[in-house]
């Protein structure tokens, strides 16, 4: 038997037999992945994305090696922008075209789609830190109901398909 030990942001605790362990996929929540290798150059929480929470085909984030991440992640302007490959500081708000063309366009897109903007994230990393914005994002994208991760691509949680906004009823299968 393998023991899933009690912790604030796993959803099972249960006694589960290793034989299980595969066919539960969702069932268990996938707790928050706010770690600095999760947070790609443009501000981007990797652990909150659909290609990151989904099952099939599971990028590895912007950091990960090029086999294990999202095709459009490896091609991404910013991710191969020489400023990001030349520097120690990893992220975009160091640059002197900050914020540049691609990520304007991309930030405004998540702003009106996803209510989340990368540039905000990149300036409350550069102020306050990547320590607190990690909490901040461990805080803010934690579902209420089982403390898996809500995906900011879809605004749900994918194990119990409960919206972020708590005043929004959850997704029907």
């Amino acid at each position: 038997m393998v023991i899933l030990h009690s912790h604030p942001l796993v959803f099972c605790t249960e006694s589960i037999d290793i034989h299980d362990i595969w066919t539960i996929k969702r069932s268990v929540a996938m707790p928050v992945q706010a770690t600095p290798s999760m947070i790609a150059p443009c501000g981007m929480n990797c652990g909150i994305c659909l290609a990151y929470l989904r099952d099939k085909n599971k990028c590895a984030g912007c950091w990960g090696e090029n086999t294990q991440t999202a095709n459009y992640c490896t091609r991404c302007a910013i991710r191969n922008c020489e400023f990001i490959k030349e520097t120690e500081l990893k992220y975009c708000y160091g640059c002197q075209k900050f914020p540049c063309k691609r990520l304007k366009q991309l930030d405004k897109r998540y702003r009106l789609r996803y209510q989340m903007s990368m540039i905000e994230n990149l300036g409350f990393i550069e102020k306050l830190g990547l320590d607190s914005f990690l909490q901040k994002e461990l805080n803010r994208w934690r579902c209420n109901s089982c403390g898996g991760t809500i995906c900011v691509h879809t605004g749900y949680c994918l194990p119990c398909k409960k919206l972020k906004n708590p005043a929004e009823k959850s997704i029907k299968s």
